[in-house]
């Protein structure tokens, strides 16, 4: 089985503050294949697979840890990689 390579990456900067709305907002745009989030060092704090019909009770943990990671950081960086779709 071959694994689909993103068709793009995007790159959003905020803060830890308005993390966890910009990552919803990402969400609810669609077509996201995996979520990076990293501090203003660079270093991966966490990165979430994610696929198609993955929906609502089912991110609830997700966000959690993004709320999480929210609360430790003052600057972040937002990498989501994208499908064609």
């Amino acid at each position: 089985m071959t694994e689909e390579k993103p068709a793009y990456r995007e790159e959003f900067k905020t803060t830890g503050e308005n993390l966890l709305a910009k990552v919803k907002e990402l969400l609810h745009e669609g077509n996201i294949r995996r979520l990076i989030i990293k501090n203003d060092e660079g270093k991966t704090l966490i990165e979430v697979p994610l696929t198609v019909g993955v929906v609502g009770i089912a991110l609830l943990p997700t966000l959690a840890a993004i709320g999480a990671v929210a609360a430790l950081v003052t600057d972040c960086s937002i990498i989501v990689e994208k499908s064609e779709a």
